[in-house]
């Protein structure tokens, strides 16, 4: 039996707690808030999407960054082990669209008390409001050899270097340590950056972090004229050049900064490492027609409405306050009458129709990502048992590892895998 400490009270802190105490090691987690799984509780917006109810192969599908170091841990602790884990420490599980699996009291807390509950059943020895400050391995004095009776030298274990805890409230000593604080999203749920820290004290190398998941600032004020207007069923492209990065289908949400929604917080995670200025961005707001097919709809539109003002000749068309907007990108005025549009305005329309621009300053900040995206080097570390390859007995699990997946439970359950098997893998 070893002596584990787990740094970090959240999702992949829990579960690796958990799993080196079925191990039958002795745990003791540290977690400086007043709580466990604080951010947990604010997921999914309070009702909590912890894992995606599909195979593993589809899982790496929907992984960002990290599919290959990913792929053991994955087929060891898939998303059916994470549901049958609640399951059998007694949270009800429902199923809901794409595949997405949440208590079914629609309570993040649930989450949070059946972590705790299992750690308790094993026995983990949990330390709330301790901050670790410093993380020390010390090799123990060597014995020379001549201080040994001869018949016992054939016996002699190996000694491990000794791993010096310090707290705001006491020194310990462990045999291991796993750091699993999370990243920098969400700062006030104590998420900020103490893994990094400990990272590099031990020389290992921290990606660049960025946000993940997170709404996008749009140029301009135009926006902001639009917020709190959802678009459902329209595609929005990014490309760099004429490589496509993004086209996604679904629900756009206008913001006072600019865009969120489900298709730009995917969006968001896969241009977030690249330069933004280098980037065009554009709607389109009708996917389902191709260009004659709108054009035609347009006409059939002027028509009906041949004696109005064009800015009210769209009103089937489009949202109410969107259609300035479109006017103006098209260069046609509001006021002009529908019975004098060109041709030429009339394409110009449906080409701004099918692709509005949008000029893209920057993600939104860590206050807000879902996720953090960056982290400790995975090339660094053991990809079956998440040991440090530049220390032994230290390992790194959940968001500290530069990992990162989309929307719908993934980033959860990559925490639930990797804490999972940096518990399990101490021997």
């Amino acid at each position: 039996m070893k002596k584990v400490c787990v740094i970090g009270g959240g999702a992949a802190g829990l579960m690796a707690a958990y799993a080196a105490a079925e191990n039958g090691h002795e745990v003791i987690l540290f977690e400086k808030n007043e709580k466990l799984g604080k951010k947990i509780y604010i997921t999914g917006k309070g009702r909590c999407n912890f894992t995606n109810d599909c195979s593993a192969e589809d899982f790496l599908e929907n992984v960002v960054r990290g599919k290959k170091f990913l792929k053991g841990v994955i087929y060891a602790f898939p998303p059916q082990k994470a549901i049958d884990f609640f399951e059998k420490y007694g949270m009800a599980v429902k199923i809901e669209r794409g595949n997405r699996a949440f208590p079914v009291s629609d309570h993040a807390s649930d989450v949070t008390k059946t972590l705790e509950k299992a750690c308790k059943r094993v026995g983990v020895e949990v330390h709330l409001k301790e901050k670790v400050t410093d993380i020390q391995f010390i090799m123990p004095d060597i014995i020379p050899m001549s201080d040994i009776a001869e018949e016992t030298t054939s016996n002699i274990i190996p000694m491990s270097h000794i791993a010096k805890i310090t707290t705001e409230k006491d020194d310990y000593s462990f045999d291991e340590v796993i750091v699993a604080t999370g990243g920098v999203s969400y700062p006030t749920t104590g998420s900020t950056g103490d893994g990094y820290s400990f990272a590099k004290v031990f020389s290992h190398t921290v990606t660049d972090l960025k946000s993940g998941l997170c709404g996008l600032n749009i140029e301009g004020n135009w926006c902001k004229e639009l917020q709190g207007l959802a678009l459902k069923n329209i595609t929005f492209s990014i490309k760099n050049g004429n490589k496509m990065i993004y086209d996604g289908f679904g629900e756009l949400l206008f913001t006072h900064f600019g865009i969120s929604g489900p298709i730009v917080l995917t969006a968001s995670s896969l241009i977030n490492r690249l330069p933004l200025s280098s980037l065009t961005a554009s709607l389109d707001l009708k996917p389902a027609l191709d260009f004659d097919t709108l054009d035609k709809r347009i006409l059939r539109d002027f028509d009906k409405y041949k004696n109005k003002q064009i800015g009210n000749a769209l009103v089937e068309l489009l949202p109410q306050k969107l259609i300035p907007i479109v006017l103006s990108n098209a260069g046609i005025s509001s006021t002009k009458s529908v019975n004098v549009i060109t041709k030429e305005e009339r394409v110009r329309l449906v080409k701004t129709l099918k692709a509005l621009p949008l000029k893209l300053r920057s993600l939104r900040g860590f206050e807000e990502a879902i996720i953090t995206s960056g982290g400790v080097e995975l090339s660094e570390i053991n990809p079956k048992t998440m040991e440090s390859k530049k220390v032994k007995g230290l390992r790194f699990c959940g968001e500290v590892l530069d990992l990162d997946a989309f929307t719908g439970g993934f980033n959860l359950q990559i925490a639930f895998a990797t804490g999972y098997a940096a518990g399990k893998s101490i021997s």
